[in-house]
């Protein structure tokens, strides 16, 4: 580790952002009674549904914010962080912090999950030494009251910080700790030792690796993670039927088909859909089948309506012979895809009297 030659101090390490990998910590947890409180209360947390019997929502790379109120007795100092837990059970920390006016004891962290899965986050209140030591470094050592037992604290503090990140192999923060520790004495001078310890990256070293006392964390809380078009997708309904039909000379009309369809998928990924819906595939039914204008008198021409569901050729789970084959089908997602939009297929629950089920299970149409 090198030194400022003019003032002895240990030169500045780069340290990782506050966000990490939640340590293992010397520091026992306080154990929260079923519905009480913790050492350190921490109450209002958000976002929750129900207390918690309901998972909130959020989908991959969302920015969540998650808020508490966090407070403590007394004069010494009190901070939070969120232990965020994967659906492989990594955990991680990210740091709170307090929202203005402070006394409102308000504490407001932002996470993202990278995956989907159901997650579960807890807020953890606990009592913070370093920055007890701080005000009270802050407030001393400019009029030189009780230096020699602030640097004592304070070495003490820096010394305990060291440990743990010797512990997580961190080895430079450890040489920047240790050689802050060492500045702790009487004969520093206290203007250059306040500003060294206020100093960027020793604050963040202390954030990662300073004790943390009286941890007091709340229940574990879920979160489902979906993927990111369940937040929001705009949506084309798409009939297949109707893409490529024609009339040929004599008047007949003829149905389009997957395989015509496919150029109608281009330009609803031009216009910037995402999702492409389709009405039911399956066979249609001809009893009671209805013609143009929903007359009650059908014409040999007309197809009748798509959610009229099943006929001699199948219900659902076959595919209208006049659209295609179940290949031509999967021809028609696989160009979807190859377009970044997704196909939604309706789940038409109707069945037309015609359908194959009526006969092979009356008792699934019974009252």
């Amino acid at each position: 580790m090198t030194t400022n030659l003019s003032h002895g101090w240990p030169v500045a390490v780069r340290l990782s952002p506050v966000t990490v990998d939640y340590p293992a910590r010397a520091s026992k947890r306080i154990v929260r009674t079923e519905g009480g409180l913790g050492r350190i209360p921490v109450t209002g947390v958000s976002p929750v549904l129900e207390g918690g019997a309901y998972p909130v929502k959020a989908v991959v790379h969302e920015r969540l914010l998650i808020q508490a109120n966090v407070f403590r007795e007394g004069h010494d100092s009190v901070n939070a962080s969120v232990i965020l837990t994967s659906p492989s059970g990594t955990q991680r920390r990210i740091d709170m912090t307090q929202v203005e006016p402070k006394g409102l004891d308000i504490w407001q962290a932002f996470v993202r999950m990278a995956e989907e899965g159901d997650w579960t986050y807890r807020v953890e209140g606990w009592s913070d030494p370093w920055g007890t030591w701080l005000h009270h470094a802050e407030a001393k050592l400019p009029v030189a009251v009780d230096v020699e037992l602030v640097c004592m604290e304070g070495k003490a503090l820096l010394e305990r910080a060291a440990n743990l990140a010797e512990a997580q192999q961190t080895p430079g923060a450890v040489g920047l700790l240790r050689g802050a520790a060492e500045l702790m004495t009487p004969d520093t001078d206290t203007e250059e030792l306040l500003e060294f310890v206020t100093s960027a990256p020793i604050l963040r070293a202390m954030a990662r690796f300073g004790p943390r006392e009286l941890v007091s964390p709340t229940h574990d809380y879920p979160i489902r993670v979906e993927r990111r078009r369940a937040l929001y997708s705009s949506w084309y309904e798409f009939f297949p039927r109707s893409q490529g039909a024609w009339v040929d000379h004599d008047g007949t009309w003829h149905s389009g088909t997957f395989a015509s369809s496919h150029e109608r998928l281009e330009a609803a990924a031009a216009m910037g859909f995402h999702i492409v819906y389709l009405p039911p595939i399956h066979p249609i039914g001809l009893s009671f089948r209805k013609g143009r204008n929903n007359t009650l008198t059908p014409g040999p021409q007309d197809p009748g309506s798509p959610w009229a569901i099943g006929s001699p050729a199948g219900g659902h789970d076959a595919v209208h012979p006049d659209l295609g084959t179940i290949e031509d089908f999967d021809a028609f997602v696989e160009k979807a895809r190859s377009l970044n939009l997704e196909v939604a297929l309706d789940l038409a629950l109707q069945a037309s009297p015609d359908h194959p089920w009526v006969t092979e299970h009356p008792e699934w149409f019974t009252t």
